[in-house]
């Protein structure tokens, strides 16, 4: 960097407000590009680096930069270069960072005439960062989007170089691959913080280890599962299974249960059947139903085979009623309670239900046989004395609409409106609920893909 910014970068004191100022100055509070004129000369494209010479103290190039090795995976917001990889000839030859001098745009000057150059070998955390991350797949976690590292950017903060940023715009990857002379350019096209970045592994099969993540993905967790299911859309196999291992079942259940159907049966097909079934059955009934349709017969068998026995006999029942049918549309997740029970003893039985707050949003009131007396909202619950009983809170009109297991959709649409409710119950013959139908479900049924706003993709 400048020496008009950095002070006496060999002070320690200095440079740790020098790396603070770092981070405040690359990217603006309301914009995560690089605007800043000043900054734009000071950064040092990685792209523009490849191929330059390694010069020593007296000026003599002893080699050519091949690659930049930093500890992406190390916690820093702002990785650390530890090394640079040099073509020495035929040679492949590894010099530390603490050899380096200065980073310029179109060379890497040395402290010594003398050199200690030993044959590359990847360290514990360090990456490659042309090799393992430049054209891979990143997850930008504040746009929830997946993008392609165009070129990255790098910036000395007095002795130590940083990771600061990458570069995802077409302009920049369109320039990489034209003729030699055009490649380089000193003004960025458009750099996004590394600090809203999260990086998963590269594409093909044969990458190494060490570009996995080794630390949770902390960003990811916050996200929606629409938002999840947007990333998971967008990432390759690698960086797909990479997701859903970090977030854990539940969530990567969320997840999936908000993905477009032809990406989740893919999903599905690609990881190992332990897997895609422990997903299944942790997703929402309906929902898991809804996937498993998507497979065929034979699919169908693996996964459910791999279920616990409970999940199994309910996702199979489910799966007997017709798609296009009330029945096969429903949730078999049900809330209920009897007349005499209270408001109280409902509501803290339905804090145990939390995993399906989504799937819940009425209490079925039951006789003694398991027929239906009433349908009570939880807004109803809500409002009501904890010491009221069900049975008080059922309509004294006794108006009740349900829906047969038969009924189309259409006819399901058109009782849902009319009742102007969020969701009713689907009985049998006795009067005895079978699952429940929410508006969104019908939604779904009706307009597939409706659900979720697709945030832009960059370079796929």
């Amino acid at each position: 960097m400048s020496d008009r910014f950095f002070l006496n970068h060999r002070d320690p004191t200095r440079r740790r407000r020098d790396r603070a100022a770092l981070a405040r100055r690359l990217i603006q509070p309301s914009e995560r590009t690089i605007t800043s004129r000043q900054l734009r000369q000071d950064i040092v494209s990685l792209a523009g680096l490849i191929g330059r010479p390694v010069l020593n103290q007296a000026g003599d190039e002893v080699g050519r930069v091949a690659d930049l090795l930093a500890k992406v995976h190390g916690g820093d917001t702002y990785p650390l270069v530890t090394g640079v990889v040099m073509r020495v000839g035929r040679r492949r030859a590894f010099l530390d960072a603490s050899a380096i001098d200065r980073l310029h745009r179109r060379s890497v000057t040395l402290r010594t005439a003398r050199l200690d150059l030993r044959e590359f070998q990847r360290r514990e955390g360090e990456v490659l960062l042309a090799r393992d991350i430049l054209d891979h797949q990143l997850v930008d976690t504040d746009e929830i989007q997946v993008i392609r590292a165009a070129d990255l950017y790098l910036a000395q903060v007095g002795d130590p170089i940083h990771l600061v940023g990458v570069d995802v715009s077409l302009q920049t990857l369109l320039r990489r691959l034209g003729p030699w002379r055009f490649r380089w350019h000193p003004t960025p096209a458009r750099v996004i913080d590394w600090a809203a970045i999260e990086s998963f592994g590269a594409d093909s099969a044969e990458a190494p280890a060490a570009v996995k993540l080794r630390t949770p993905h902390n960003a990811l967790r916050k996200m929606r599962p629409a938002e999840l299911a947007d990333v998971l859309e967008g990432l390759g196999r690698p960086g797909r299974q990479e997701v859903i291992e970090s977030l854990g079942h539940d969530l990567a259940a969320d997840a999936l249960e908000e993905m477009e159907p032809h990406e989740l049966t893919a999903l599905l097909r690609e990881v190992e059947p332990d897997q895609a079934a422990e997903l299944i059955a942790r997703m929402e009934p309906d929902e898991a139903v809804d996937a498993l349709r998507d497979l065929t017969g034979e699919e169908q068998s693996v996964l459910l085979a791999r279920m616990p026995q409970q999940t199994q006999r309910e996702l199979v029942r489910l799966l007997g009623y017709p798609g296009d049918e009330a029945a096969g549309i429903m949730t078999s997740v049900l809330a209920c309670g009897s007349p005499d029970e209270t408001v109280a003893q409902v509501s803290q039985r339905l804090a145990g239900q939390a995993l399906h707050r989504t799937e819940i949003d009425s209490v079925a009131v039951l006789d003694d046989e398991g027929r239906l007396l009433g349908d009570i909202s939880a807004f109803d619950l809500l409002v009501s004395d904890g010491s009221k009983r069900l049975g008080d809170l059922i309509d004294s009109d006794g108006t009740l609409m349900t829906l047969r297991p038969e009924d189309d959709l259409d006819t399901v649409a058109t009782e849902l409106v009319e009742s102007r409710r969020s969701s009713l119950l689907v009985v049998d013959d006795d009067g005895r609920p079978l699952g429940r139908i929410l508006s969104d479900d019908v939604l779904d049924a009706l307009v597939p893909g409706h659900g979720r706003l697709h945030f832009p993709r960059l370079l796929q």
